[in-house]
This record gives structure tokens, sequence and C-alpha cells, in this order.
């Protein structure tokens, strides 16, 4: 499928709040193992993960004692589409698996119960079904806004989730105001968001390791043109530019660039209304420019802060200090898309180009 339909996709499911999109548990494990040192004494909340259908459950529960973790808490929302249907996992003590009843699970440890000498999903699926402690009903529908959620998250030391792609802004603006070390899955275009902007602007937001297009289950009722049928029999969603958001410190972030293209006038224009030159191509930063550089949001996979300062973005951003000109109805017909973005000249035309981080060498 076409980058361009993947990324479509994405935005007509947010827009229709569409927004269960389960991560496969291989995604999970290929981003995850840049982060285990960090989870040691932890204590892990996924709040948008009901275990019936999380594979971020399964990835913490069964991994419990390798990574040792604290504590694991997930809490269920309801309604959920799939809960106790397609992935009904375990049959959880004192509680019905039937998607109609929020509940809270809360792990301290996870005992070898096979004496197989590791930890499995059988152990778990022990744990769970015969200690009734680990499982408690919610009082509410496990909204991660709601009171009782939020007393949980105060307790959490790192937030790991996927959460509603409709609410992604509400959601990292809730982990930021209490102060919570994160590793959650959204649309990549959300870098150009003007709230997340200035967390990556300020360092306090960065993106991790595997981004872009990505495989997710998805419930039975979904009809889009991304939706197939797994070898399974389940419901799979291609989606386009969706990545990982973090604050957790990562070697990627402290690994240089090196550039190896000499700056000339032919390759790198100026825009005509910013003071900075187009660089379209991370690979093609010039070695030898030391002014302000234009340059696609990709570069963010490729951002180490002790090599390069981020000062500003050319999309929707009216008061950039790097914004030299407004235009007009005489400058062209286009006038609104250009005042939206960069611009630069193409044979004597004045062409927009799609949104750039606005970057410097650090000397």
């Amino acid at each position: 499928m076409p980058k361009k339909s993947l990324n479509s996709n994405l935005h007509k499911a947010s827009q229709a709040k569409k927004d269960e999109f389960y991560t496969q548990l291989v995604d999970i494990e290929k981003e995850l193992k840049h982060y285990k040192d960090q989870f040691k004494g932890k204590v892990v909340y996924c709040n948008c993960d009901d275990p019936y259908e999380s594979n971020f459950f399964k990835y913490f529960a069964s991994n419990f004692k390798a990574l040792k973790l604290k504590k694991l808490i997930t809490t269920s929302y309801v309604p959920s589409a799939i809960a106790g249907g397609q992935l009904s996992l375990f049959q959880i003590e004192g509680l019905k698996p039937d998607g109609k009843q929020p509940f809270r699970i809360e792990i301290t440890e996870v005992p070898d119960i096979d004496g197989d000498g590791a930890i499995s999903l059988d152990d778990v699926e022990h744990l769970l079904k015969h200690n009734k402690n680990t499982a408690t009903p919610l009082k509410g529908n496990g909204d991660f806004r709601s009171e009782e959620c939020i007393e949980l998250l105060k307790e959490a030391n790192i937030v790991v989730t996927n959460p509603p792609f409709s609410l992604f802004r509400e959601y990292l603006a809730q982990l930021v105001e209490y102060d919570k070390k994160f590793l959650i899955i959204g649309n990549l275009n959300a870098v150009t968001y003007k709230e997340v902007f200035k967390l990556i602007r300020k360092n306090d937001l960065w993106l991790g390791y595997n981004n872009g297009p990505k495989t997710y289950l998805v419930p039975d009722n979904y009809e889009q043109d991304n939706i197939f049928v797994g070898t399974d029999g389940r419901k799979y969603a291609k989606m386009g530019n969706t990545g990982w958001y973090t604050n957790l410190d990562i070697a990627k972030r402290h690994e240089p660039l090196t550039p190896y293209k000499k700056y000339n006038l032919k390759d790198y224009p100026k825009y005509d209304n910013y003071d900075a030159i187009e660089v379209s191509k991370v690979s093609e930063i010039p070695l030898n420019y030391k002014g302000v550089i234009g340059i696609p949001v990709t570069f963010l996979d490729k951002y180490n802060p002790g090599q390069f300062e981020i000062l500003g973005i050319t999309d929707r951003d009216p008061d950039n200090q790097y914004r030299t000109k407004m235009y007009t109805r005489k400058d062209s017909p286009k006038y609104n898309d250009l005042n939206r973005r960069a611009a630069i000249k193409v044979s004597g035309n004045l062409k927009p180009v799609y949104a750039r981080l606005l970057i410097k060498k650090i000397k």
C-alpha cells in the first residue's frame, strides 16, 4: 500500500475516534530490548491495556523477573471490542471474562509455577486464575483520565502503552503534568503539534528506535481500505507513520551524525520566506554550513542534542523568528499554503515545502 494511503488511513482512524489498534508483540519486543536496564526496580503502568487484548501486558508479565520489575499495573477499559472475544487469554479469579467489568491487575511477582526454570505466559495464566488478589474491579470505566486511574499513575515510575490516537495530545499532557517517564506509540505527524514540538525542542521528548509503518490488530467491525484478514482469521490494519515517543534516555541520542557533503548554492537553495537553507534529506546535511538548516522531520530519528540544536519548525508557526516575510494574494493564489510552510523558488514560481525542522550545528 502506498505511503500516502497508509498515512491517510491513520488520519481517518483518528478523526473517527476508532482508536482500538493493538500493538503486535514482535513490535514491542523489538523496541523494548533497548530499554531493559531502565526497568529494574520500577513500577510499570500500562493504563490503556486490558490483559485480554494487550501484548504490552503479555510482554511485561512474562518478563517480570528478567526485567527485575517492582510491580506491573494494568487497567482495562469498558467497553472493549475485543476483550473476552478474539483474544480471550485468561479467566481471571473473581472477574468475569466478558469485557463488561473494568478492572485493574497488580503483579508484584510471577513465580515459576511449572518449575521449568523460566517465566512464561503459562505461569502468568496460573497466577491470574488462582490468585484473586492480583485483580480488583474498578469503580469507573477505566478511562486513563479517571480519578482512580490517575491515582495509579501517581504510583508508577514508567508508563508504557499505545494510547488512543485521537487523544494523544491529552494523554501526553497528563504524563508531563505528573512528571512520568514513558514510552508510548503515536502518529509521527504529532511532532508538528504545537504541544508536542515544544517538548521536542526543549529535549523533554524524543523518538524511540522503530518508527514507521506498522501492522495492528483491530476489532472485527473495523472496515477500512487498510484492513486485511490475517492467517489467524483476525483483522489487522496497516498503519503508516507511527512511532515511539519517549523521555527515557537511549543510546542512539548520543550517536553522532557524520555529514559528508559540502555546502554549495546550487544544491542548497535558501528559502524565500525563512532565513535558512533547504536540505531535503538527512543524509545530505552539509558538513561546512554554520547557519540555519531546514530539514525533514525524519531528522528526529538521527537527532543528537549534543551535535545539533532544534530552533523551530516551519509548520503553522507565523511567529517563528526565522521567518522573513508573509505572502498576500498578490504574491500567489496559493499564499495561504505558502504562509503555512517554508517556500522555495522553482523556475521563478514559489513552491511550499512540507514541514521542516529548523536546526543548527552546535559549535
